[in-house]
């Protein structure tokens, strides 16, 4: 299992539409999700800044992603969140969300 721990900024005027997305994210998007070997996925909101945490059970992270990004249903809920969301300063190039640098684990 591959722990994956990501931060992007969430744009101030979009934060109540963003919060009103994930009320209800469409089933078929959550389903795709699943099939992509993840699970313990959650997003979470301080200031600006939007962390998400997965876990990754699969052998191919890389693939899955781009079948992920390949999902009709998928892109069509990209094309609503994305506008609300903008790259960190720490971001690489290129880089949506920012991968963030495991420095503790309790288990």
């Amino acid at each position: 299992m591959r722990r994956v721990a990501q931060v992007i900024a969430v744009r101030p005027e979009q934060l109540a539409a963003y919060r009103e997305l994930h009320r209800d994210v469409p089933q078929p998007v959550l389903d795709r999700i699943r099939r992509s070997h993840i699970s313990n996925y959650s997003i979470h909101l301080l200031g600006d800044r939007l962390f998400s945490y997965f876990e990754y059970h699969g052998d191919d992270l890389e693939a899955d992603l781009a079948l992920m990004a390949a999902d009709e249903a998928t892109q069509r809920w990209w094309k609503l969140t994305a506008p609300c969301q903008m790259p960190v300063p720490e971001a690489a190039p290129g880089e949506w969300w920012a991968a963030a640098e495991q420095v503790f684990l309790m288990e």
